[in-house]
Parts: C-alpha cells; sequence; structure tokens
C-alpha cells in the first residue's frame, strides 16, 4: 500500500473545485497557493477515502451541500488571512 496513492482527503476535490470557480489559482502564485491550501484544509475535517467514485455514491446530496458550505466558509477565511499579511507587509 502506497499511503499517498491510496488515500487521500475526499475535502481536497471540493476544494480544488471552488478554487478553480473562483479562479483563485490565477490570482496568487504557486507558493501562496500552497499555503493557501493548508490554511483551507486545516480548517476542515479529514474525510478519508479510497476512491471518489465510492463517496459520490455514498454521499447524500445533504451532506455533499453542507462539505460544499465548509469549504466556502474554510476559503473565505483562508482569503482574508492573505489580505491580512499582504496588508501588513505593505505597512
Amino acid at each position: 500500500m502506497q499511503l499517498h496513492e491510496d488515500i487521500h482527503n475526499f475535502y481536497e476535490k471540493f476544494v480544488l473545485e471552488e478554487i478553480i470557480n473562483r479562479k483563485l489559482n490565477e490570482q496568487y502564485t504557486d507558493d501562496v497557493m500552497a499555503d493557501f491550501c493548508c490554511t483551507v484544509l486545516n480548517q476542515l475535517p479529514a474525510r478519508y477515502i479510497r476512491s471518489d467514485v465510492d463517496m459520490a455514491y455514498y454521499l447524500s446530496q445533504t451532506e455533499r451541500m453542507h462539505m460544499q458550505q465548509r469549504v466556502q466558509t474554510a476559503i473565505d477565511v483562508a482569503i482574508s488571512q492573505i489580505a491580512k499579511k499582504k496588508h501588513q507587509h505593505e505597512q
């Protein structure tokens, strides 16, 4: 078993989708995006799975919407933190 290849946190999928939807990857450097993703994922519970297909099958629509809302909130917090750091560096 290869831990980094065989399992992953299902929230990563939602985070990446939201980053693309908001085009955040076009606004920040790769270095900032790496820190940003860590900040977002650290706010979310771990939901480790082996297969996205299995998770999608067993995940209710209500639970999916709740997970997406949590991701949106975590991203909003991370954006706010980046803005604060940028403002502090400009002073």
